[in-house]
């Protein structure tokens, strides 16, 4: 059976208008009648009841081993992950928005899996709709074999268009900042008491974005502006399509262990640098990696040799840039982490010609760093803070770059 599936049947009845209902619309989930179960010995059953029906696709992802499903679309509110996965089979659900249009429904296989049935039924008196999966497990090499992520025209997001290189801007022009609010969609990322991390992130953002525009000396871009999903190297590509300055990805993330709190910032750490230049180089897309460089028809040596020799010249400059923000906080009153500048293989980080910081705001596992994430007053408090850091590196910058040309 094909790894991907859409319901013919539901663009059969619409097109022949056997159903009377407007499906272009946004299904709602219904919670009640949704539940991942066991079924025998090894099967498991996936039922999600929709207000009504949608077109949807079903493919697998290997590494690690999932299945995804995409709609067009679905509200998931009232569905709570601990109800709707009764399965030990399943080891994890994930849901949310995709992007604009679409949504997604991730299952995390404990084994590889295929779909052995799918059916999606619409009640013809209501539209109502019940989509039922049969699930089977599957031996390693027939799920390689067949996973990956399909490319269908009007499913995924078109090719991103080739802009013309940004030009040189001098000394004097405002600072293009890329404001990067971390998850999004699917990936709320940390949650703790009906709060999630990209809900707080994207406010802090816009907040953030405001004032540096009122500042007069800045020009900011987000990589998203709503709660979609944007991949992590589809953050690096925008940052390099805008033709930022310096790139700042703002987190607050929740550990389970320990006592974390505080405000701390992270760069790409040293040992991590090596090893994700040598990954990264072998990607056939790496054009993105270093703007206005096309490393495609590069070897691994040279591509490796060219990373480095951006990142020497970023590296230091990325350095005077988290110590400045972290000073920066700290005289707004923090509190920071006790360890605030601190170094980490963040995906979000590895571009090698912007100076790339990552800004965690606090631990939503901290009462007290919750409590202050959700203060507005607060959160002024920590945007004047990043502010007044960018303006003493900018400064710094500026000298240090008169120093090298001398």
């Amino acid at each position: 059976m094909s790894r991907i599936f859409f319901c013919i049947a539901l663009i059969w009845a619409l097109a022949s208008g056997a159903v009377a209902q407007d499906f272009s619309a946004l299904a709602r989930i219904q919670p009640d009648q949704s539940r991942i179960t066991d079924v025998g010995r090894t099967g498991v059953r996936v039922d999600m009841g929709l207000s009504q029906g949608v077109p949807y696709r079903i493919f697998t992802l290997q590494d690690p081993y999932r299945m995804v499903l995409d709609f067009n679309e679905v509200d998931w509110t009232g569905l709570k992950p601990r109800d709707f996965l009764q399965s030990d089979r399943i080891s994890g659900v994930q849901f949310g928005a995709y992007v604009p249009g679409w949504s997604r429904l991730v299952l995390e296989l404990g084994a590889p899996m295929a779909v052995e049935t799918a059916q999606l039924t619409v009640a013809e008196d209501s539209g109502a709709a019940l989509l039922t999966l049969n699930l089977k497990g599957t031996d390693f090499d027939t799920f390689n074999a067949t996973a990956g992520a399909p490319r269908n025209p009007g499913w995924d997001l078109p090719e991103p268009a080739n802009l013309p290189q940004t030009a040189p801007r001098s000394a004097d022009q405002p600072l293009r900042v890329m404001l990067d609010p971390g998850h999004g969609g699917i990936d709320p990322g940390a949650e703790v008491g009906g709060v999630d991390e990209k809900t707080l992130m994207l406010t802090f953002a816009r907040e953030l974005r405001e004032v540096l525009l009122r500042s007069g000396g800045y020009e900011v871009v987000l990589t998203r502006v709503e709660d979609q999903f944007v991949s992590l190297e589809r953050r690096i590509a925008l940052a390099h399509r805008a033709g930022a300055d310096l790139f700042i990805s703002l987190h607050a993330d929740s550990l389970s262990e320990g006592q974390a709190h505080g405000a701390a910032v992270y760069t790409l750490s040293e040992d991590a640098s090596d090893v994700a230049s040598s990954k990264l180089a072998e990607r056939h897309d790496r054009g993105d990696l270093l703007s206005g460089v096309d490393l495609s028809g590069s070897d691994d040596q040279v591509a490796d040799i060219l990373l480095d020799l951006a990142r020497q010249e970023t590296r230091p400059r990325t350095r005077s840039l988290a110590t400045a923000i972290a000073n920066g906080m700290a005289q707004q009153g923090g509190p920071m982490n006790r360890k605030p500048l601190r170094t980490a293989s963040f995906s979000v980080l590895k571009a090698a010609d912007i100076p790339s910081v990552l800004v965690e705001l606090g631990f939503l596992s901290s009462p007290r760093d919750l409590k202050n994430l959700n203060d507005q007053a607060w959160r002024a408090k920590m945007t004047l803070g990043i502010y007044q850091g960018l303006e003493d590196w900018r400064q710094q910058d500026v000298i240090r770059k008169s120093l090298i040309g001398q």
